[in-house]
């Protein structure tokens, strides 16, 4: 039997859905011992204490969480370790990491896509998750010519929130309206939501706004409720079952990365707008977005505005990027895309029709169009381990 020791802190939702992962392989491989060691336990007896214990308890691996301690005492145990990295990547164990600037490009093409030309990053100064999802962010936005601005903070607790927020406030007030900001995690976007609050600031009207994490009490804190990029944590800790199960057989330290990547963006509030001047085309947007799972036609669109069939067609490229057809379709493919996730348990013809098509003949080859991939291989490659 394989046992665990766990050095990492699961009071955050990110680490719960990492260990929820892990067990979940654990039972389909196992069955394995886990055993948790407190954050404090190495603050009251150091590193000797944490490395006595590995030992007496006879750890086969340990999986570490590298927020701020030096984990390299470590080196000596002779077992895998695996890291769930903070500030930086370890060369000497193995990772749990993941494609951040990947996922700064998600949020820049989510963005984009909505048709904003300022964008702004909120970092976490000097940890690798947040400097390399900045990277992917901006490389995407001048790419496309977009207006960049950029501004760090420490992860700031109750204590230094004063003199942080002064900065932060000072930044925020001296961005281009409107601005679509990505923030390096859910947390602080909270932070940026509370201030928007306390200035007046509308939330998505000045300032739309994006997480990372999906964390649903943290996001539910802002007013409005926050939009956040889906990870595929669980997977990950799933992963990280099968790579400490092979070391551990194959008796190797070598380390490796585990990859956590971006899934989706669960939408919320505060990112319910386009970047559209034209009132008429803005006024259909918002009506297309709320209707995309019913018949619509471009005739029913033309009557809601004062707008000729052919002006409106024209204008909405020219506002959007997309024709009306092809912008209706885009709604019904994300929710598509979405309900695979959250209900893989139905057949591809009750999905569709739930997303608003009238059937599913060449739903494969329109998705694989929006997607990169048929449903079939979206779900595969991004349905969470339960």
């Amino acid at each position: 039997m394989i046992r665990i020791l766990l050095l990492i802190d699961h009071s955050s939702k990110f680490s719960r859905r990492v260990l929820r992962g892990l067990i979940k392989y654990s039972k389909d491989y196992g069955p394995w011992l886990f055993y948790r060691l407190p954050p404090y336990y190495k603050t009251l007896y150091g590193e000797k204490g944490v490395l006595k214990s590995v030992r007496e308890w006879k750890a086969d691996a340990v999986i570490a969480q590298a927020d701020s301690d030096d984990v390299n005492y470590l080196k000596g145990l002779g077992i895998p370790v695996i890291v769930q990295n903070y500030k930086e990547r370890s060369d000497y164990f193995s990772n749990l990491t993941g494609d951040y600037r990947g996922t700064g490009v998600m949020a820049a093409r989510f963005f984009i896509q909505r048709r904003y030309r300022d964008f702004a990053f909120y970092g976490n100064k000097n940890v690798v998750w947040s400097i390399e999802r900045a990277e992917g962010f901006r490389s995407e936005i001048e790419k496309q010519g977009g207006r960049y601005f950029h501004f760090e903070t420490e992860n700031l607790n109750e204590e230094q929130w004063g003199g942080g927020y002064e900065r932060l406030n000072q930044w925020l007030m001296s961005l281009p309206r409107p601005v679509a900001l990505f923030a390096c995690d859910d947390y602080f976007a909270l932070q940026v939501s509370d201030i928007c609050k306390l200035n007046n600031i509308s939330i998505p009207g000045d300032i739309a706004l994006l997480g990372v994490d999906n964390d649903d009490l943290i996001c539910n804190l802002s007013d409005p409720p926050l939009s956040s990029i889906v990870l595929d944590v669980e997977k990950g800790g799933y992963e990280v079952g099968r790579l400490l199960h092979q070391l551990v057989l194959d008796k190797r330290t070598m380390p490796h990365n585990v990859i956590v990547n971006p899934v989706r963006i669960e939408l919320r509030q505060s990112t319910e707008r386009y970047n559209v001047a034209n009132e008429y085309i803005r006024e259909l947007v918002q009506y297309i977005e709320s209707a995309y799972t019913t018949a619509l036609s471009i005739e029913a669109l033309t009557r809601m505005v004062p707008l000729s069939r052919r002006n409106l067609e024209t204008k909405f490229k020219n506002e959007m990027g997309v024709s009306v057809y092809q912008f209706i379709l885009k709604c019904r493919i994300e929710h598509l895309a979405n309900l695979l996730l959250t209900h893989p348990e139905l057949s591809l013809l009750d999905l569709a029709i739930r997303s608003g098509f009238s059937d599913s003949r060449n739903l494969s080859r329109i998705f694989k169009k929006f997607m990169n991939c048929t449903p079939t291989e979206y779900l595969k490659k991004f349905a969470e381990k339960k």
